[in-house]
């Protein structure tokens, strides 16, 4: 007789009451994807993470300049000295005429870093967010907040218009080369207050601040940036695990998540998911699909759970891992995290793999009966967080 599902941790309670109870941040909206629109922006190449932060701000000047943006074209120099962040970047740049309605006390360079996001930001990504969301910027504890135009004719055909902290966008999408993304802004400017990622938290992408050292930087940002993918496109659960979890992962060099969406989690696998989290995070390795194929039939992957291992158990025609399929490759990454969609949370597999063998299909197997165990039937009393 299959062992009872134990009833669910209060932990993942309060995991779903906070997707569920969300208004701000995580509504219904930024769980389903757009079926004409990809949910995530377009993947930066991952030669940026090789990127030398001084050769990437120094392109940020003649983009800008010409562009028509002057003030931040002169400003762009700085940033090299400002941030040690070299990964792609979203720029909302005011023109001109918006720059000299700042007070006489303002900095240039300092608006610049306020204005620029780490990560590309195209306007169908923008329009995908959740209203009032805040997303921190290159200058450290200071946020944007995304909001909408509303129309009173919901059938207008007038586009929806967004806005950056109170300004309008009113020439989006200038450019974009895969590595840096320019929006121009129209408005009255200032500099953004130290509370903009304090208001209402649960709409904040902004993290804790790590100690002030550039790999704890730049990984806090790819967290961010992760965290703000997985949560526009249903995998908001996955989202709310890496913020809780931040302190335990900012001080690694890199990472592999396997990630379940929240309609299989809502429909009865997320106890098993979220009590078995860190087993399914693989520390210090970033694993993207074209790696993923080239692992050996057998290997065994150390994940965050101290004694748990993931095994490669098949490699063609598909890739499984503890015989559970990758059902999508690469749903979102950037240079220090890549994230795998699953269907099923990873069982446990125990024994050892030494006296496997392999079939004739490339799957693994033993000659006595392997040793599997749900993790539904595994007793956990930190509950995977």
């Amino acid at each position: 007789m299959a062992a009872a599902t134990p009833p669910l941790p209060l932990q993942f309670l309060i995991i779903l009451a906070s997707i569920l109870l969300s208004t701000s941040t995580l509504t219904l909206s930024s769980f389903v994807p757009s079926p004409t629109q990809s949910p995530f922006p377009p993947p930066p190449s991952r030669d940026v993470n090789h990127a030398n932060p001084t050769s990437l701000f120094s392109g940020f000047a003649p983009i800008l300049s010409s562009l028509g943006f002057h003030g931040f074209s002169a400003a762009a120099p700085f940033l090299s000295n400002a941030t040690t962040w070299s990964g792609p970047a979203t720029i909302f740049a005011p023109f001109d005429s918006s720059l000299s309605t700042c007070s006489p006390s303002c900095s240039i360079p300092l608006l610049l870093r306020e204005h620029t996001l780490p990560g590309l930001f195209p306007l169908p990504y923008l329009l995908t967010l959740p209203f009032a969301t805040r997303i921190e910027t290159l200058s450290p504890g200071k946020c944007l907040t995304i909001t909408f135009s509303t129309h009173n004719n919901a059938r207008s055909s007038q586009p929806q218009e967004v806005f950056v902290s109170g300004v309008k966008i009113t020439r989006p999408d200038l450019y974009n080369d895969g590595v840096v993304a320019v929006h121009g802004l129209q408005g009255f400017i200032s500099h953004l207050s130290p509370y903009s990622c304090d208001a209402n938290k649960m709409s904040s992408l902004a993290l804790p601040h790590p100690p002030p050292t550039a790999p704890f930087f730049l990984m806090r940002l790819m967290l961010n940036e992760a965290m703000l993918r997985l949560s526009g496109a249903g995998y908001g659960v996955v989202a709310l695990a890496l913020r809780v979890k931040y302190h335990e992962l900012v001080p690694l060099q890199s990472m592999t998540v396997f990630a379940l969406d929240d309609v299989s989690i809502f429909s009865g696998n997320g106890y098993a998911y979220v009590t078995g989290f860190r087993s399914h995070v693989v520390p210090d390795k970033l694993l993207m699909g074209a790696d993923m194929a080239g692992l050996a039939l057998g290997t065994a992957l150390a994940t965050l759970e101290p004694g748990k291992k993931l095994v490669v158990t098949n490699v063609k025609p598909t890739i499984s891992i503890n015989y559970v399929k990758i059902k999508r490759f690469d749903l979102a990454y950037n240079p220090k995290v890549v994230v795998h969609g699953l269907s099923l949370p990873f069982p446990h597999v125990h024994g050892d793999f030494g006296g496997v063998k392999k079939g004739r299909s490339g799957f693994l197997y033993r000659r006595d009966v392997e040793e599997v165990e749900s993790m539904v039937e595994v007793e956990d009393h930190h509950h995977g967080l």
